[in-house]
């Protein structure tokens, strides 16, 4: 199946490419979300840690939130994808809590405990059952525009969670960051849309994954969570099995398998995340790996993240995931907004319980 206008409106009745497309935009408004209730009490707190709850697309914004911020933040960014909380959290922790549809049975729970453990928390939703314990409670939050699937949702789970740390005053304010950002995005994604059929990169690298297993792999420094989000896109947009690890950390073990099953090495495509951002350590290893895979006859793409800034930077490999998971979609001939299967899931423990 060609990439073509034609097949979008076929494939994609409920315009996952649009919101790719103006993904911008919806960097630029997430970061402007106006927060309902009063921040005074976090301003006045003095935190020893930040953990933030969320599970898959709301996840994804406070790990962005960690890797971006990490060499700014004095103190731990924790994402907590779990039912419970560690054992540090405490008064003196700030706790956000990120469910797009607010009604995450993970996020529920570890919200509950941290209310009982008396964190300072902070609520990011639609509405949903932890909007109303958000609003009941009294607890500042903000509210995200709703309808969107949680992964297609991604600038509204970062922006005011990058907006809230600028107004506590840990990290420096990022308005002006943030519009460079924008705008950098915007003058590059004509690049990447389905009319241009000539240079189109992320189309390029659709059509070699079509067929392929994608492994995705980003250096430790800064890139690591686009890498998890990468793949993200592929197995749920494409419906298309892809994996993610981060360097150099799988160059200890999983370096190794690249020797059997022999067959399989045949059905895995390579794509490596790279940029400004990582350690001379990170691109010397990319280096050498590049040519181990090509020894054993594994193709592998180089995405070079690019922008006036960091956070250009993150989201530039952002945006290249997006529509290059979507250009699969239509080589795959699949509808890239339902996700059957984890309905299937989130229906079957609901009649467990």
């Amino acid at each position: 199946m060609p990439i073509t206008v034609a097949a979008m409106k076929r494939i994609d009745p409920d315009d996952m490419y649009g919101k790719i497309v103006n993904f911008p935009k919806q960097f630029r408004d997430g970061f402007d979300l106006a927060v309902s209730g009063d921040l005074s009490q976090l301003k006045r707190s003095r935190f020893d840690s930040i953990v933030v709850l969320g599970m898959g697309g709301s996840a994804i914004g406070g790990d962005i939130l960690r890797s971006y911020l990490a060499d700014e933040v004095s103190i731990p960014i924790i994402i907590n994808r779990n039912y419970g909380l560690p054992k540090f959290v405490s008064e003196n922790t700030l706790v956000i809590a990120s469910s797009y549809s607010g009604n995450t049975e993970e996020t529920l729970s570890a919200f509950a405990e941290a209310k009982a453990r008396n964190a300072k928390i902070f609520v990011a939703s639609t509405g949903g059952k932890l909007g109303e314990l958000a609003r009941s409670g009294g607890l500042p939050h903000v509210i995200l525009p709703a309808g969107l699937q949680p992964r297609a949702a991604l600038g509204y789970s970062f922006g005011p969670l990058l907006n809230l740390m600028a107004k506590l005053e840990l990290c420096a304010d990022q308005a002006q960051i943030v519009d460079q950002a924008t705008h950098f995005l915007q003058e590059r994604s004509p690049k990447l849309v389905i009319e241009n059929d000539s240079d189109n990169a992320a189309r390029e690298l659709a059509e070699k994954l079509k067929e392929k297993i994608a492994i995705i792999y980003a250096g430790a420094d800064c890139y690591d969570t686009i890498a998890v989000r990468f793949k993200g896109q592929i197995c749920e947009n494409a419906k298309h099995l892809a994996f993610a690890n981060i360097c150099p950390e799988f160059n200890h073990n999983e370096i190794v398998g690249y020797e059997y099953p022999e067959e399989l090495l045949k059905k895995l495509h390579v794509v490596f995340l790279a940029g400004p951002a990582d350690s001379v350590g990170v691109t010397n290893r990319f280096k050498i790996i590049n040519e181990i895979l090509s020894e054993r006859g594994v193709p592998a793409t180089t995405i070079r993240a690019e922008g006036p800034n960091r956070l250009a930077e993150i989201f530039s490999l952002v945006q290249f995931g997006d529509f290059t998971s979507y250009y699969l979609a239509l080589l795959n001939e699949t509808d890239p907004s339902p996700v059957e299967v984890i309905n299937r899931l989130r229906s079957s423990l609901e009649k467990m319980k």
